[in-house]
């Protein structure tokens, strides 16, 4: 029908994105925007252990609720737009397979709703999963595989939380019931594991081991299955992810396959008066004003009076108290003008590897403000519609030194997108284009060849999940292609489009090139 003409272009597989957040979006979302728009030709979806399947009618309720707390996905969007038309979970499969879609997804069958399917309500009460729990567990993971699911996952982190406030259902699961369940997989030509763990960082700095331990103890399980682990440089422990390596390394040598999923760039938040977040939500005077349409709240808050009463007011506490919000926002509040050392503009021509000199601190030691009144203005820029870029995690030395250092690892894989995630706040479904341009043109030093980057991306990430009919482009692979101008390449400033169900927002990047 169309014959393009991709002379002097750069032609490649479909990319294969190892960590995305679809699950709920793939029920009214054909294009499933915005991976779609970087060259994802394959999504794979249920990561973190949260997900919409198994589910009986009673818990539906529940598991919108995680999803919203854990991924910050519109709870509204997600209630009107999932059509519900399954139990188990090869009948979710089957649903999807009743809906055209652009590009592929596959499917991980998550530990949250399984066990909420399971233990009913002794799920969300933290109880302990008897023998008998486990068992049937086991049962519908295998039964999910068979199927056609990739594989299980779980989520084990201090800062995943119920739209309440209240941990996860799987969040403080013990070594025997992740062991318990991953031996479904044993003796299947096809399934993998996914984690995602804090490694108990908030609880004790003494924990690690332990909590890789009880990792180990699920993949050793599954003899024979992969298994994949998030791996990022986090603030509280700057060298924890050099130990994740190190463990990694060792368990290879043992005979177990554990790969690190990496980012391509500062694992952060996009903060902003549209945005999900930003310094002042917590501020008494702001939160008067919050329910105004923005062009009326920007108008208050370029009143000089009102400015002046929030710059000398204290932020209320935003998390605890049946909130979502994760204790880090309220360390981070207490704290604005440190933590200005690593906000930055985004700007029309976002860049992701900014240099300390950028930040609003070094602004607000040049000109002799406040740091949290150079963040005010910075905010009001642009009609309010500035987005301010703040790297929490893998930007320790205001530098991606450690994250060249993780993509180069053999165990590395590129993840931790969470396309379909955090639409309020991040937009990181963008990964595969700044790879392209970060990582292979445009930075001054430690690039990879382009070579490189596109197998990581398509041919890597494809097989560790256990597809090989794609990745490569060579006769019998499947036709995802990508075209792309790489000279011309470039990611456009994020934008919040509101074209969620029930009105709901979300942040939108695409590219050119």
């Amino acid at each position: 029908a169309e014959t393009i003409d991709a002379d002097g272009a750069i032609v490649t597989p479909g990319f294969t994105d190892l960590h995305t957040h679809y699950d709920g979006q793939v029920s009214w979302d054909s294009d499933i925007a915005p991976s779609s728009l970087h060259g994802v030709t394959t999504c794979v979806m249920g990561n973190c252990g949260v997900g919409f399947a198994p589910v009986r009618a009673k818990d539906r309720k529940r598991l919108v609720e995680l999803m919203e707390g854990v991924e910050d996905i519109p709870g509204s969007a997600l209630a009107e737009g999932i059509r519900w038309d399954w139990e188990s979970f090869p009948e979710y499969m089957d649903a999807l397979d009743r809906s055209p879609r652009a590009v592929d997804v596959v499917c991980q069958i998550t530990h949250d709703p399984l066990r909420v399917f399971v233990m009913g309500e002794r799920a969300f009460a933290g109880s302990t999963a008897t023998d008998e729990d486990i068992a049937e567990m086991r049962r519908l993971v295998r039964e999910a595989v068979i199927a056609g699911a990739a594989g299980f996952s779980t989520g084990r982190s201090d800062n995943h939380r119920s739209v309440d406030g209240s941990d996860t259902p799987a969040a403080e699961a013990t070594a025997r019931e992740l062991a318990g369940i991953a031996a479904g997989l044993e003796g299947l030509d096809h399934g993998v594991l996914q984690a995602v763990s804090d490694f108990d960082m908030e609880k004790s700095l003494q924990s690690f081991d332990a909590e890789f331990d009880v990792l180990e103890r699920m993949a050793e399980a599954a003899p024979g299955h992969r298994m994949s682990i998030s791996l990022m440089q986090r603030d509280l422990d700057t060298t924890q992810w050099k130990k994740i390596i190190a463990r990694a390394e060792r368990a290879k040598e043992r005979g177990l396959d554990i790969r690190l999923q990496v980012g391509a760039r500062g694992i952060g938040v996009l903060l902003g008066f549209e945005a999900t977040f930003h310094p002042f939500i917590g501020f008494p005077s702001y939160k008067k004003i919050a329910h105004l349409p923005l062009p009326e709240r920007v108008a208050a808050m370029r009143d000089p009076a009102f400015k002046a009463r929030v710059l000398e007011e204290k932020s209320d506490k935003i998390a605890g108290d049946g909130s979502n919000v994760p204790p880090m926002a309220d360390r981070f509040l207490a704290n604005i003008d440190f933590i200005s050392m690593r906000m930055f503009r985004l700007g029309e021509r976002p860049n992701y590897e900014p240099p300390k000199e950028e930040s609003l601190f070094a602004e607000a030691m040049r000109t002799g403000k406040r740091p949290l009144e150079v963040i005010y203005d910075a905010l009001l820029e642009n009609d309010g519609k500035e987005l301010l870029y703040f790297p929490v995690y893998n930007y320790a030395g205001f530098d991606l030194d450690a994250v060249h250092e993780m993509l180069s690892h053999p165990l590395a894989l590129p993840g931790l997108s969470d396309g379909g995630a955090h639409v309020g706040t991040v937009c990181d479904a963008s990964f595969p284009t700044f790879m392209l341009t970060h990582w292979v043109r445009d930075r001054a030093r430690g690039r990879f060849p382009l070579e490189r980057v596109v197998k990581m991306m398509t041919h890597d990430t494809s097989r560790h999940v256990g597809l090989v009919d794609r990745g490569t482009i060579a006769p019998g692979q499947r036709a995802d292609l990508n075209v792309i101008d790489l000279e011309r390449l470039r990611l456009d400033r994020p934008g919040l489009v509101a074209d969620l169900p029930a009105g709901g927002k979300r942040l939108v990047q695409r590219a050119e090139g």
